[in-house]
C-alpha cells in the first residue's frame, strides 16, 4: 500500500466466540483420537481386548480412531485457527455469523455420526474416506457453508493483499472440495450402504489420489496456514523469506496432487502412473524442505524463547517432524523401499510422525498460544505446559522408533530367502510374535503421548477458569481501493503463459522419445533465457503482489494448478477400461465372472468389518510375495470390485489367493477361535457373524446396482438372487454339518466364508467349467 492513499478508520469486533467453539471441540475430540489409538493399539498387543463384541472389534474401532484424529480432532483444530487468523489477516468479521455456526454444528453432527455408524459396521471400506454417503453428503454441504463463509468475508476485506496464510486456506478449501466429491460418487442401495461409482484400479487410483491428497490438504497446507500465522506471532519475528514462501506455495501445492499413485507402488496399477506418482514424490522434497526451513528461520533472533517460552518448543518439533515426515514420504515412494516398506509398521511409524509430530504438537502450540487471549488471561502453568511437552515427545519418539524396527523387521523378513532361493520364513504367524514387544512399546509410547495431552487439558481449563470470554474490538485503517491489473491480465500475464509453455515442454521430454527430448531440453533453455532476457526479475514479487490483490485470479490459478495432476492421472484410467482379456498359463482365454449373491454378500460383510485394515488383497510382482501368496495379482481380476480392496497394512497375510487353499471348515474356525488354526495370531474372533443373517430382498437391491455399474447381471440373476444365496450357503452348511457343526445358510459367517473361497479363483476358462471347491458357486 502507497503511503499517500486514502485512508478512512472502521471499528471491527472479531467474532472470537467461534474460534473458542472450535478450540473445545479440538480439545475434547483430541482426547477421544487418541484414546481410541490407545484402545486399538492395545487390541494389536492383547487380542482379548476386543471383548467378543462387533462394535469393539479392531476393525471397526481402527477407522472411527483414524476419522477422529484427522477430521474431528485436526479438522476442529485447523477451523478455528483459521477463523481467528482469517479475521486478523482480513481485517474483517468474518461475513455471517450464522454462517460460522452452522458451519461449527454441521462438523460436530458430522463427527458424533461417525462415531455411531462406524462401530456398527456401517463403511464404504475406502481408508480416510470410510463414512456412509449419507454423512459424505453432509460433509460436502458443511464445506460449502465455510467455502462461502470464507470467500464472502475475503470479498468484504479490509486488507488489499492476501497474506501467505490465507493462500493456504484457499487452496484447501478449494482442493478439499473437489478430492471429497470426485472420491464420493456412489449409487446407494440403502440408506446405509453404497457401492462405488468406480470398481478395481480405477477406484484404487482414485481412492489414493484422495487418500493421499486429503493428507496433503487437509492435514498440511491449512496446518502450513497456521503456521506462517502463528508462528511469526509467538516469535515476535516476520516470516523469514517471502520470496520462499511463494515458492513454496505453488510448487507444493501443484506437485503434491500428482503424487498419490505411490501408494500403489508394485502393484497392478499401470506403470506410467507408479512412474509419474514415485517422480512427483521425490519432487515434494523440494517444497516441503522450503516450508520448514522458512519455519525454523523464522525464529533468527528468537532462539532464546524455545528455554522460556513451551509455545515455541511445540512449535520447533511440530515443524521438525514436518521436515522429518516430508522427507521419509518421497523416500518411501522409492520403488526398491517401497518394496520393503510396503504393508509393515514403517508406513505406521511415518504415519503417526505426521499426524501426532505435526499436527498433534501444532495444534498443542496453538491452543496454549490461543486460549490465554481468548479469555484475556494468562497461561495457567507453564511449567505444566513444559511437562506435556516432554512427555508428550517422549512418547512420541517411543512410538515412532518401535514401529520403524518392527517395519524394518517385517520387510527384511517377508523377503529371506534360504539358499535354494526359496522362503526362509514361510510361517506369516512367526513375524508377528517376533514383533510382540515392539507392538507393546507402541502401546506405552501412545499412552504416554495420551497422558501429555491429558496435561494440556488441565492446563486449558484452569485458564480458562481464570479468565473470561473477550472479543477484540479493533480500529483499521481501510485504505481506499485500488484498481490493480485485472482478472483477464493475470491469468493471461507472461508468468503464467511461460509456465504452461515450460510444462508443455516438460511432458514431451519425459515422453516424447529420444530426439522429442532434445528437441524440448533445447526448447526450455532457450524459453528460460528468452523470459529472463526480456522481464529479468520484473515479474518475480511484483506480478505475485498484484495477483495478491486479486482473490478470484489467485483461486482461479490455485484451482488449475490442483486440477492438472488429477486430470492427467485419472482421466486416461477412466477412458481405457481395465477389461483386460487374461491369458492363462495354457494359452486359454480367461473371462472374469461376477461375485454369485452370497459372496457379494459376504464381500460386504468382510468390508463391514474392516477387514481391509489387516489383510491385503494384492499380490505384488514380487518373489518372495509369489512364493508366499501365489501367483501376483493382474488388472482385470478387480473389474467388478466396488469398491477395490488391495488394502494397505498387513498385520495378517494377504488373502487374494486364499480361495480353495482351505476347506470350508477350517475357514469357519479360524474366524470362531483364530488361535486354533494360527498359534499366536492377534485376530479378534468374529462369532457373532454365525448369528448374524444375510437379507435376501437387500441382497436383490445390491445386485440391480451392480448391473447398473457394468457388472453383467441378468433379470434372472437378480430375480433368483435369494434362492441362488441359499443354495450356495447349503452347500457350504452342509459340508460343516458332516463334522458336527450347525451353521445356517443364509448366516454371514456362510457368507464370508463363500467370498474366502471365491478370493482369487477368477477369471475362470471360457471352455468347460472347472470343477467346484467346498463352498464355491459359479
Amino acid at each position: 500500500m502507497e503511503s499517500g492513499a486514502a485512508m478512512r478508520t472502521t471499528q471491527i469486533t472479531y467474532d472470537d466466540g467461534i474460534t473458542r467453539q472450535f478450540l473445545w471441540a479440538t480439545t475434547l475430540w483430541g482426547l477421544v483420537a487418541l484414546l481410541l489409538g490407545v484402545v486399538v493399539a492395545t487390541q494389536l498387543s492383547f487380542w482379548q481386548a476386543n471383548f467378543g463384541t462387533s462394535w469393539l472389534s479392531f476393525g471397526r474401532l481402527r477407522p472411527l480412531h483414524t476419522n477422529a484424529a484427522i477430521f474431528a480432532f485436526v479438522g476442529n483444530m485447523m477451523f478455528a485457527g483459521i477463523y481467528y487468523s482469517t479475521q486478523r489477516l482480513l481485517k474483517a468479521r468474518m461475513a455471517s455469523d450464522i454462517l460460522s455456526r452452522i458451519n461449527f454444528w454441521g462438523w460436530q453432527l458430522i463427527i458424533v455420526s461417525a462415531a455411531l455408524t462406524l462401530p456398527m459396521g456401517y463403511t464404504q471400506g475406502k481408508e480416510y474416506a470410510e463414512l456412509i454417503w449419507p454423512i459424505d453428503i453432509a460433509i460436502a454441504v458443511v464445506w460449502v457453508v465455510f467455502a462461502i463463509n470464507f470467500f464472502w468475508t475475503i470479498a468484504k476485506r479490509n486488507e488489499p493483499k492476501l497474506y501467505v496464510a490465507i493462500w493456504f486456506y484457499i487452496a484447501t478449501i478449494i482442493t478439499i472440495a473437489v478430492l471429497h466429491i470426485v472420491n464420493s460418487l456412489v449409487i446407494p442401495t440403502s440408506p446405509v450402504h453404497s457401492y462405488s461409482l468406480y470398481a478395481g484400479v480405477q477406484d484404487a487410483l482414485v481412492q489414493w489420489w484422495y487418500g493421499h491428497n486429503a493428507v496433503g490438504f487437509f492435514l498440511t497446507t491449512p496446518i502450513l496456514g497456521i503456521m506462517y500465522y502463528f508462528l511469526p506471532k509467538a516469535a515476535e519475528r516476520p516470516v523469514y523469506s517471502y520470496r520462499l514462501s511463494i515458492v513454496h506455495f505453488w510448487a507444493l501445492i501443484f506437485i503434491y496432487i500428482w503424487a498419490g499413485p505411490h501408494h500403489l507402488l508394485n502393484t497392478a496399477l499401470p506403470a506410467w502412473t507408479q512412474s509419474l506418482g514415485m517422480v512427483f514424490s521425490l519432487m515434494l522434497w523440494a517444497p516441503s524442505w522450503g516450508g520448514m526451513l522458512n519455519g525454523l528461520l523464522t525464529l533468527r533472533g528468537a532462539w532464546d524463547k524455545l528455554r522460556t517460552e513451551p509455545v515455541i518448543k511445540f512449535y520447533v518439533v511440530a515443524i521438525t517432524f514436518y521436515g522429518m515426515s516430508t522427507f521419509e514420504g518421497p523416500l518411501l515412494s522409492i520403488k526398491a523401499v517401497n518394496s520393503l516398506a510396503h504393508y509393515t509398521d514403517w508406513i505406521i511409524a511415518h504415519v503417526h510422525a505426521g499426524a501426532l509430530g505435526w499436527n498433534g504438537f501444532m495444534a498443542a502450540g496453538m491452543i496454549y498460544w490461543l486460549v490465554p487471549r481468548l479469555y484475556g488471561t494468562n497461561l495457567w502453568s507453564k511449567r505444566l505446559a513444559d511437562a506435556h511437552f516432554w512427555i508428550g515427545t517422549f512418547g512420541l519418539l517411543l512410538y515412532v522408533v518401535a514401529m520403524w524396527t518392527s517395519g524394518i523387521n517385517q520387510g527384511l523378513f517377508w523377503q529371506a530367502l534360504d539358499a535354494d532361493g526359496f522362503l526362509k520364513y514361510p510361517d506369516f504367524v512367526e513375524g508377528l510374535v517376533s514383533a510382540r514387544f515392539l507392538y507393546h512399546m507402541r502401546l506405552i509410547g501412545g499412552t504416554l503421548y495420551l497422558l501429555g495431552y491429558i496435561l494440556l487439558i488441565v492446563n486449558v481449563v484452569r485458564t480458562v477458569a481464570s479468565g473470561k470470554a473477550v472479543n477484540v474490538t479493533v480500529d483499521v485503517a481501510v485504505p481506499e481501493k485500488e484498481h490493480g491489473p485485472g482478472f483477464r491480465k493475470l491469468v493471461l500475464a507472461r508468468p503464467i503463459v511461460f509456465t504452461l509453455m515450460f510444462t508443455g515442454l516438460g511432458v514431451i521430454f519425459f515422453y516424447g522419445g529420444l530426439i522429442a527430448a532434445i528437441l524440448a531440453l533445447g526448447g526450455m533453455l532457450i524459453l528460460a533465457t528468452a523470459t529472463y532476457l526480456l522481464t529479468g526479475d520484473s515479474w518475480g514479487q511484483g506480478y505475485h503482489r498484484a495477483l495478491e490483490g486479486n482473490s478470484t485470479a489467485f483461486t482461479v490459478l490455485v484451482l488449475v494448478a490442483i486440477l492438472a495432476g488429477g486430470i492427467a492421472e485419472l482421466i486416461p484410467s477412466m477412458i481405457i477400461r481395465n477389461e483386460v482379456p487374461a491369458i492363462s498359463s495354457t494359452g486359454e482365454l480367461m473371462t472374469q465372472k461376477p461375485y454369485s449373491p452370497l459372496e457379494l454378500a459376504g464381500r460386504d460383510v468382510y468390508i463391514a468389518e474392516g477387514c481391509y485394515n489387516c489383510h491385503s488383497q494384492m499380490i505384488r510382482p514380487l518373489r518372495h510375495e509369489t512364493l508366499r501368496y501365489g501367483e501376483y495379482s493382474r488388472l482385470d481380476e478387480f473389474i467388478y470390485d466396488h469398491p477395490f480392496q488391495f488394502g494397505s497394512k498387513r498385520t495378517g497375510p494377504d488373502l487374494h489367493r486364499v480361495g480353495g487353499k482351505y476347506p470350508d471348515l477350517w475357514h469357519y474356525t479360524h474366524m470362531m477361535d483364530p488361535r486354533s488354526t494360527s498359534p499366536g495370531s492377534n485376530m479378534p474372533s468374529y462369532a457373532w457373524l454365525k448369528d448374524s443373517k444375510v437379507s435376501g430382498p437387500k441382497l436383490q437391491r445390491k445386485l440391480e446396482v451392480m448391473r447398473l455399474l457394468g457388472v453383467p447381471y441378468s433379470d434372472d440373476d437378480i430375480a433368483s438372487a435369494e434362492a441362488t444365496m441359499l443354495s450356495q450357503g447349503k452347500l457350504i452348511s452342509d459340508a460343516l454339518a458332516e463334522t458336527g457343526i450347525e451353521l445356517e445358510p443364509d448366516s454371514q459367517m456362510a457368507a464370508i466364508i463363500a467370498y474366502l473361497q471365491r478370493m482369487g479363483r477368477g477369471p475362470r476358462p471360457t471352455g468347460p467349467e472347472e470343477p467346484v471347491a467346498e463352498g464355491g458357486l459359479e
